[in-house]
């Protein structure tokens, strides 16, 4: 190609790959003008050049190279999927580009860098930058870190990420470059501008010059953080509001978005860590405790110098933390403790959240620490503890800091308080919660009365930053007690904030004030001054009178008094006290007294009612609650003093006012009035140690009553608190604890009222949101009920001889320590959160050798966890951890001791501080199989019932995909069942980019597992409601008693479980039975009447392509292990109903049978669901094969013989898969002892070739043959004989010569029964290839030889009988395609020419079988002489007369080419089977050979008839390549393209002939849309040259397809189309839409085609579709395109049709039962169409004329069903009745065109079967007919136990007649498609497959036959009928054979 006029032609694309350089200049130029103009950025053309873009910027001629880097840019700015190409380009940019000397090359280079940038490709591109830095060539290395810098300035730290630049930025500097380094130095000013001073640890090593010289210019950057001035694709937001702001020259908003960029790097993250623990010195350990302080202090500066390292490795520092707090606790040099806590700091700082294990620890001893009063000291100190807070949290910490704040020493109680206002400034309002403020500020208070100043001061300090963190409104409530001038201290320390936080202040300064001066008493003359001044003078003068009548008149007014006050002028207290006033509360008369009650409680309600005021009440009130006339208004004063004063303190003081009175009435009602109380107020607040000894009082008291009252207000307590409760009474008598446990029971299950009542103060003052933040104080209130418990301090029995004890080295020793424990803790009961040393050593004890100390320790463990209650959070990182490092133990019993002590821990802490920071995941990275179970598991069952999880659970992601992959099956199966659960906290998105970081086998099926785990990602549980008064507070807290999962079920996974999820664990249950048996029984029933199995798809692909690769066990055992029934039961747990998984695994055989029983009744409802599953229930059968038991084994057998038959009847066939896991089990049962055993199992056997291919059955029964198990043996010989005689020796498999020598060698067997069995098989080949057989067995003994011979002879007298059954057979194998090909479906194309042509050309005798068979069946039938006289009616004379018969060159299969044959130059039959070949240039050569034909318009025609056989070999061809060619690499994918081409213009051709178009049926239009859609979606056919013209010309094919085909079958192919993509979701959801698409496309062709389309079949297929898919389901779907493509139609076909179209349901059984015809009267109706339609329905019972209701098409429809019905064997008596209902419904209906076709007898047939059936119905005697057996065939196509008559065999004589040219007639006869396939031509696109396949391998055997064969044939001459027509007939025949030679 020298010549340049050459290359000038070629297209752009080659142009670009040219080797002369000017044809690539010239390439890029035009490539560069094309891809500026194209407008699609999704267009094909982008695809040509996909692999090219990496040649255009690696060019090596650089004049070129610059053109090429323009076209790149272009391409990468342009086109969609310019991504794929980053990598690649970026490199050749990074090695080709910036190593050129031209300034525009490096530029351009630079420019494609930032265009990727622009299309989201970042990483990629700094990755190869990076890389770049490598290189040697030190203009690269400049250019990289330019366009790095260039990068970083335009796009921002956000897009290009700053750790790994910053990571490499301090090597740069030490180039020897001038050049690399000063451009290293512009990249760190520009790194300095986005994150400022986080810059600076990283480049603290550099050159102390170059470090100056940055500081110098760091100094000049303006302070205005710097901004994004190019924006990504997605960010077209931000650059519209960037030019914006531009425009408009304003940049107000820019501050705070650069402080936002400025906080967020973290110069942490930026920094390597630094592993220390292994530089420490050695003997650190030792030093650390030696006496002589200079040794000491040498440990420490080694280990001081080390921490100062800012990021340390995570790992194990407890022994080095251990050393520094003994040195800051025990170490009497102060230098040295300062020194330890500067480690300690250092350790904190460096390892952040991972030190907060170690932070509970140290905080204890440092703060008492602080009695040191050096500054030095005390400074090093603060730091350090300073450094730790930031570590942990406020939670962990608050016991220890609380512990010191009672401190005797005031500078501990002042570091204290110092530390928490340090403290507070780095907390929120969410990390300080007022649970937690609160007992700091209880403990604060305190300090601000402390006698020391400085102690004073510093508890000012901390209250005052609380208040300015979380505000006055939160803290205001716990410094009620504090007077005015502590108060204004207090808020003097946070600066004010401005006007409304000061007036919040004032205000509630104010309620303060008057609060504290309703407390003050008064004196009696200054109350009754006030009183006289609102009271009416005659009111206060009677209150004391003698006489009842005025003291009531004076109680009146009184009241009215009150009742019109006003509150603010009412003086509370002096009116109480006027109240008292003699005779006070000792007033004898009831109405009187009825009246002081009822004002007091006026009063508390009305007026400002402080505590004093009450206290003036509160006995006289007491003292009448008993009172039977007073009590009701002494019990509503006791409520209203309560709303006034707060119930707490009102109920403390009630109760013990009424336990100092011994009267039992008040007691009794006190108790009453307090349980009804607590339920109208709540709980919040109660104080239970204030009143619970006089609770025990009354339980101890002789009155029943006050007993009762006490065991009710227990009752109330127990629903807010719980099981806690009964911990205060375990010391009572036993009868009074069973009541006690009486009432709690009656209690269990309810929850508490919400609260109706409210402390007035609250209520009045804040209204709502103060009424909601009393709900979470009593929700506070709530989650601390463990906290009332009363608490022992066991701190000082944990003495450090106990420690040692436990640590020492004699087991026996530490054993005693570890029971010495045991009885502290059992004897305290409840503890305090210090605990000393003891979780340290406890922590040892579970890493012990001995295992019966760690069991120990466990559970004392579990002893602490209910000891502790919530304190135990603290020690969660400490002792909680190692917990979960036991779960890795070998031992089970340990495992599961420390799963319980896991489980309890987590009862009493919660999850959360489990799942904080890195230790899980730690755990996790363990390569421990047992703890990767047992925490996975655990995990999946406690992460659903969280609402929110730490972010730190991302951190445990690389290991959960690690267990994924796990070689142990039991880890990845827990890791399998962890995703859903994991991705319901961390989202789909999330996990799916954290496998980015995976090698690439990996992250592909992680990738599928994530996608499975979406689908059954369960969903989070909602917020609990909220209610007043701890209600929430108290379920958590009810939980003790029952199992974990039971206090609050989330609703989702409640209704989850309904649906056969395998949530609930067996605990959960166990639990719930026990509380509610009735309800667990009706939710058993709920479950039975569920589905079986659930319908999950591609379930099935999944566990298949799972065992493909090896991720489970193969199925394939001698006897089934455990690990083989324990994976059985996972796979199931997901696809079957729990409590059929239940039965099916139970101990008990007699579940198994009732379990089979179920199955079997719900075959056929369940039959989609049962073939789902059908690989896992066959499974489960071959267990059940192993049992013993004949009655289980009686109803397997029972329950596969119905699936089998089920299987055969949905046209199934078992995938290789599941014929694998069940078929070799099979086979072993058919050598059992029990006859009825084997007789069932060979039916199995039988049924099993109907669904799977005999050809692949035959290597099975050929392994069965060499069991040891003799019955056995003989039984899979019969087996063979069997198959052989049925199905030919196609079935021997892998050649009949080596399977025959296998059977020979079983002739010689000792058993008898076994020779016979071999003897018999060898009888069966011979009968099938006659003397062929002794080449095929081989040498034999003589012996067995001689055996043979005779047996053959023997069979010789009886060979008709054998060759008529074997024959016959033959014949069934056309009828049931599905067995009788089974081997040529299944084998690759390819193989077939091989078979016919070379393999075995002896064995198919060139004389064709249907002479041998009509022959010999004669032979055989010579007992039914009686019957011919029906032969007379035919003309059997004309056969005589002698006929010219045509010399074809090849035999024609069909008899429309009889015409033809000498035009043609070969058959059409043999071109097509060649269509379908596995050689591509066979195809090719075919394929052309057809075209030819189809471009001849006067030849097309020969195609007819053929259009079916011919679409399914092109269908077959198209699998061939999608599945095999496109895959294999040796195949030149140019030659693909062109069998493509070929295919698709044969199709073009094809189908621009109408006529030829509208023959392709159903089946066959399905198939063929299948295969172009899957085409249209094949990317890698857009990868290969000119595939993107292939796809373009498909497109073009479709819609000649859908507008020429014809278009009932056109629909009807597309909606089982549709349905099937819809059903099966192994496929891209593309095919689905596109099949839709080509729908809308029909749908607009309706208007035009409506006349010509048959309604009924359209109407069908759309009602079996709405049955697969009702509207519900429809809906379900993630699109709604397909429930509106249905509408469409459906809507279409109304408004085109009109009310008419409900006459077209006719085919629809059951239809009043269908949705479709509810649907389409629902649209008729909306029409306005529906008039008169119930007038003719009406007239349907008579019957109607035909014209009336049915068009022509129709009728014909209904009555070739019928037909072919009565045609059939199976369906004739189905088919006649059916005739005779339709002929009494329609009595015009003419069936004269069906019978015409038909012989006489087939006529008389049917008249005899309509009067027999006229004859029953009438009920006359019963018409016996001879002829009855005999049901002679439409399509003629018998099965092997027929008998046939000669009227057949003139009826086949005339068709082969046809066939060879002798009978010239003008009617067309049926296809061999529909003479082989006995089945409708709407059937299943399978079944039309195969019975094609069984054309095309019989046309290229006759073919095979004429040309190859040139052997005399044997033919067997047998004795005929004695009747005289028989032998005419038999004389023609054998003429006709001897013809066909």
């Amino acid at each position: 190609m020298g010549d340049e006029s050459e290359w000038m032609k070629l297209p752009i694309d080659q142009k670009c790959e040219h080797k002369i350089w000017k044809a690539r200049l010239n390439g890029y130029e035009e490539a560069l003008k094309l891809f500026q103009k194209i407008e699609d950025e999704k267009s094909p053309e982008w695809g040509k050049y996909l692999g090219l873009i990496k040649k255009f910027v690696t060019d090596s001629n650089a004049v070129a190279q610059l053109k090429g880097l323009e076209a790149a840019l272009a391409f990468i700015e342009n086109a969609h999927f310019a991504g794929k190409t980053t990598g690649e380009v970026v490199s050749g940019v990074v090695t080709k580009v910036f190593n050129q000397p031209k300034a525009r090359a490096k530029e351009l280079g630079m420019d494609i860098c930032f265009m990727y940038i622009e299309i989201e490709k970042a990483e990629v591109v700094q990755d190869e930058l990076l890389k770049g830095l490598d290189n040697k060539n030190p203009k690269i290395v400049v250019a990289c870190i330019e366009t790095l810098r260039k990068a970083l300035s335009e796009f921002g730290s956000k897009i290009v990420t700053l750790k790994p630049v910053v990571k490499i930025l301090p090597k740069q500097f030490e180039s020897r470059e001038k050049a690399v380094r000063d451009e290293a130095k512009l990249l760190a000013v520009e790194i300095y501008k986005w994150i400022r001073d986080a810059l600076r640890p990283s480049l603290q090593n550099i050159n102390s010059v170059q470090l100056k010289e940055l500081e110098e210019e760091w100094v000049k950057l303006p302070s205005s953080p710097p901004k994004q001035t190019r924006f990504l694709r997605s960010q077209q937001d931000l650059k519209a509001k960037f030019q914006e702001q531009q425009a408009q020259g304003g940049e107000q908003s820019d501050g705070d978005d650069g402080e936002e960029l400025v906080v967020a790097v973290d110069p942490y993250e930026l920094l390597e860590p630094v592993e220390i623990l292994s530089k420490m010195p050695k003997d650190f350990y030792e030093k650390i405790e030696a006496k002589k302080w200079q040794e000491r202090k040498e440990a420490l500066e080694a280990v001081e110098a080390l921490t100062k390292n800012p990021k340390l490795e995570n790992g194990d520092y407890g022994d080095l933390v251990r050393a520094l707090k003994k040195v800051v606790g025990k170490d009497a040099n102060v230098m040295l403790v300062s020194m330890a806590a500067k480690c300690l700091a250092g350790l904190a700082t460096g390892l952040r959240k991972k030190f907060g294990t170690y932070a509970g620890q140290v905080v204890p001893t440092i703060l008492e620490k602080f009695k040191e009063k050096k500054p030095q000291v005390v400074q090093s100190l603060q730091e350090a503890i300073d450094a730790i807070f930031l570590t942990t949290t406020f939670q962990n910490l608050s016991e220890e800091i609380l512990a010191v704040m009672d401190n005797k020493n005031p500078s501990i109680k002042q570091q204290a308080s110092l530390f928490l206002a340090r403290s507070f400034r780095h907390c929120t309002q969410a990390t300080l919660p007022k649970s937690i403020l609160k007992p700091f500020c209880a403990a604060l208070i305190k300090q601000v009365n402390d006698s020391a100043p400085e102690v004073r001061d510093a508890a000012f300090e901390a209250l005052g930053t609380a208040m300015k963190v979380v505000g006055e409104k939160a803290v205001n409530p716990f410094l009620a007690d504090l007077d005015k001038l502590k108060l204004d201290k207090v808020s003097a320390v946070p600066p004010k904030k401005g006007k409304p936080t000061s007036a919040a202040g004032a205000k509630s300064k104010k309620s303060s004030d008057s609060k504290e001066f309703t407390e003050s008493e008064l004196s009696a003359e200054v109350c009754q001054d006030l009183a006289a001044g609102v009271l009416p003078a005659s009111c206060l003068e009677q209150l004391d009178s003698a006489n009842w009548k005025d003291r009531l008149a004076s109680m009146e007014e009184f009241q009215r008094a009150v009742e019109t006050m006003d509150k603010a002028a009412m003086p509370c207290q002096a009116l109480v006290r006027m109240l008292a006033k003699k005779p006070g509360w000792k007033e004898t008369n009831f109405q009187v007294m009825q009246l002081k009650l009822r004002i007091v409680a006026l009063i508390a309600q009305r007026g400002q009612f402080s505590k004093t005021s009450a206290s003036v009440v509160l006995d006289g009130l007491v003292d009448k609650v008993g009172d039977v006339k007073c009590g009701g208004n002494a019990k509503e004063g006791l409520t209203a003093i309560g709303e006034a004063c707060s119930l707490p303190w009102t109920a403390e003081q009630v109760v013990s006012m009424a336990f100092s009175q011994k009267n039992p009435k008040n007691q009794a009602e006190t108790l009453n009035w307090l349980s009804n109380a607590m339920k109208e107020f709540g709980f919040a607040g109660i104080n239970v140690k204030g009143f619970i000894n006089n609770v025990k009082t009354a339980l101890g008291a002789t009155n029943p009553a006050v007993r009762t009252a006490a065991i009710t207000l227990l009752g109330v307590m127990y629903l807010y608190m719980g099981a806690p409760l009964r911990m205060f009474f375990e010391d009572e008598k036993p009868a009074l604890l069973a009541q006690i446990d009486a009432e709690f029971e009656k209690m269990q299950g309810q929850s508490p009222p919400p609260p109706i009542r409210f402390t007035k103060k609250v209520a009045a003052e804040e209204e709502g949101a103060e009424v909601e933040e009393q709900d979470e104080d009593a929700g506070g209130g709530g989650q601390n009920i463990m906290d009332l418990l009363p608490r022992t301090d066991v701190s000082d029995k944990i003495t450090t001889d106990l420690v040692s004890k436990i640590g020492d080295k004699n087991w026996k020793i530490r054993k005693e320590g570890l029971d010495e424990v045991a009885a502290i803790i059992s004897e305290a009961k409840f503890i305090m959160a210090n605990i000393g040393e003891l979780p340290l050593a406890l922590k040892g004890r579970l890493s012990d050798s001995n295992k019966i100390l760690v069991q120990q320790t466990l559970s004392i463990l579990q002893q602490l966890a209910t000891a502790l209650g919530p304190g135990l959070k603290q020690h969660v990182k400490a002792l909680g951890i190692p917990i979960i490092t036991v779960l890795g133990d070998s031992k089970p019993n340990v495992r599961a001791t420390a799963m319980t002590t896991l489980q309890a821990w987590v009862e009493q802490t919660g999850m959360k501080d489990w799942l904080e920071g890195e230790d899980l995941s730690e755990e996790l990275k363990r390569e421990n199989p047992f703890l990767r179970q047992e925490v996975l598991g655990w995990l999946a069952e406690k992460l659903p019932t969280q609402r929110t999880v730490p972010g730190d659970l991302m951190l445990c992601i690389p290991q959960l995909y690690a267990c994924l992959e796990d070689r142990n099956g039991d880890v990845r199966k827990k890791a399998q069942d962890a995703l859903p659960t994991f991705m319901m906290h961390l989202g789909y998105d999330k996990m799916t980019k954290a496998t980015g970081k995976l090698k690439p086998a990996s992250k592909d099926q992680v990738v599928s597992m994530l996608e499975k785990a979406r689908a059954v990602m369960p969903a989070k549980p909602a917020a609990p409601a909220k209610t007043g008064g701890g209600k929430g507070s108290a379920e958590p807290n009810r939980a003790p008693p029952s199992p974990p999962e039971e206090p609050i079920p989330p609703p989702s996974s409640k209704d989850k479980d309904n649906n056969g999820s395998k949530k609930p664990s067996s605990k959960g249950k166990a639990g719930a039975a026990g509380k509610k048996p009735v309800s667990k029984g009706l939710k058993d029933d709920e479950d039975k009447s569920g589905p079986l199995f659930i319908l999950i798809a591609n379930a099935k692909e999944q566990r298949i392509k799972e065992e493909k690769q090896l991720k489970i066990l193969k199925w394939n055992f001698i006897t089934p292990r455990d690990e083989y029934v324990e994976q059985l039961k996972t796979q199931m747990s997901t696809c079957f109903a729990k409590w059929l998984q239940d039965e099916l695994f139970h101990f008990d055989f007699q579940r198994h049978v009732k379990a089979i029983g179920v199955m079997i009744e719900r075959l056929e409802s369940e039959s989609e669901a049962t073939i789902s599953c059908l690989d896992l229930i066959l499974k489960w059968f071959t267990l059940r094969f192993f049992d013993t038991n004949t009655t289980v084994l009686m109803k397997v057998l029972e329950y596969l013989k119905l699936l089998f038959a089920m299987l055969n009847r949905e046209n199934y066939h078992l995938t290789e898969y599941e014929a694998n896991s069940f078929v070799p089990y099979l086979i072993l049962k058919v050598g059992e002892s029990k006859d009825v055993v084997r007789k069932d199992v060979r039916a199995i056997l039988a049924m099993l070739c109907k669904v799977y291919p005999a050809s692949k059955v035959f290597p099975f029964l050929m392994d069965g043959t060499k069991s040891k198990n003799s019955k056995q043996r003989a039984e899979c010989l019969e087996e063979l004989g069997c198959l052989i005689e049925g199905y030919g020796m196609n079935v021997c498999q892998p050649t009949p010569a080596k399977s025959l020598k296998e059977i020979a060698v079983h002739i010689g067997d000792r058993d008898t029964s076994v020779r016979n069995a071999a003897l018999n098989t060898v009888v069966a080949v011979y009968n099938v290839c006659g003397d062929q057989v002794y080449k095929l067995i081989g040498n034999l003994s003589e012996k067995d030889m001689s055996m043979l011979e005779e047996r053959i002879k023997r069979s010789a007298k009886k060979a008709p009988t054998a060759v008529a059954k074997q024959t016959a057979t033959d014949r069934s194998q056309k009828e049931h395609p599905t067995n009788s090909n089974a081997t040529f479906l299944r084998k690759p194309a390819q193989e077939d020419p091989n078979n016919k042509l070379n393999g075995r050309p002896s064995l198919h005798p060139s004389i064709p079988k249907e002479f041998q068979l009509d022959l010999d069946m004669i032979e055989m039938d010579q007992g039914r002489v009686c019957e011919l006289p029906d032969l007379v009616q035919h003309k059997l004379d004309e056969l005589l007369e002698p006929i010219m018969i045509p010399e074809p060159k090849m035999r024609s299969v069909s008899p429309h080419f009889d015409e033809l044959h000498n035009s043609t130059a070969s058959t059409i039959n043999f071109v097509i089977s060649q269509v379908a070949s596995g050689d591509i240039n066979t195809s090719i050569q075919a394929l052309a050979q057809i075209d030819e034909v189809l471009r001849q318009e006067d030849k097309a025609e020969v195609m007819s008839g053929h259009i079916d056989q011919f679409l399914i070999a092109t269908i077959m061809q198209l699998r061939l390549i999608n599945s095999t060619h496109m895959a294999d690499d040796r195949v030149d994918k140019k030659d693909i393209i062109k069998l493509y081409s070929c295919i698709i213009g044969n199709m073009l051709s094809l189908f621009s002939m109408e006529s030829l178009a509208r023959e392709a049926s159903m089946g066959v239009l399905k198939d063929l849309m299948h295969g172009l859609i899957t085409l249209m979606l094949d990317s890698r056919v857009e990868d290969v040259e000119d595939g993107t013209q292939v796809i373009r010309s498909v497109n073009l094919l479709v819609i000649r397809v859908l507008e020429k085909s014809d278009q009932t079958n056109m629909i009807s192919a597309l909606l089982v189309l549709l349905q099937d993509t819809l059903v099966s979701t192994a496929g891209s959801p593309m095919v689905s839409e596109l099949v839709m698409k080509c729908l809308w496309r029909v749908i607009r062709f309706l208007p035009e085609t409506i006349n010509n389309i048959n309604l009924d079949r359209i109407l069908l297929d759309v009602h079996n579709f709405m049955k697969v898919f009702p509207k519900e389901k429809l809906k379900q779907l993630k699109s709604d395109v397909p429930h509106r493509t249905l509408k469409t139609l459906l809507h279409t076909l109304c408004k085109l049709t009109g009310a008419k179209i409900l006459d077209h349901l006719s085919m629809i059984e059951n239809r009043n039962e269908s949705e479709l015809e509810a649907h389409l009267r629902r649209v008729v109706k909306h029409s306005g169409n529906l008039a008169g339609l119930k007038s003719d329905r009406s007239n349907e019972k008579g019957g109607l004329r035909i014209d009336d209701r049915m068009s022509k098409a129709k009728v014909s429809d209904i009555l070739s069903e019928i037909f072919k019905k009565i045609g059939s064997k199976e369906n004739t008596k189905e088919g006649l009745t059916e005739l005779y209902e339709y002929k009494q419904k329609y009595s015009d209906a003419d069936l004269e065109p069906f019978l015409k076709n038909t012989s006489q007898f087939f006529q008389s047939y049917v008249e005899r079967g309509l009067r027999m059936i006229e004859s029953e119905r009438e009920g006359k005697t019963r018409i016996q007919t001879t002829a009855g057996t005999a049901v002679p065939h439409v399509v003629m196509v018998l099965s092997s136990n027929e008998e046939l008559k000669p009227a057949v065999y003139y009826e086949r004589l005339k068709i082969l007649r046809q066939r060879q040219g002798l009978e010239n007639t003008s009617r067309q006869r049926p296809t061999i498609s529909s003479l082989l396939s006995s089945k409708p031509s709407v059937a299943s696109s399978t079944d039309m497959l195969q019975s094609k396949l069984s054309q095309l391998k019989e046309s290229r055997e006759l073919y095979m036959q004429e040309h190859n064969v040139h052997s005399p044939t044997h033919t067997n001459t047998r004795s005929a009928s004695p009747a005289a027509n028989l032998d005419d007939l038999k004389k023609r025949l054998e003429r006709i054979k001897s013809k066909r030679q």
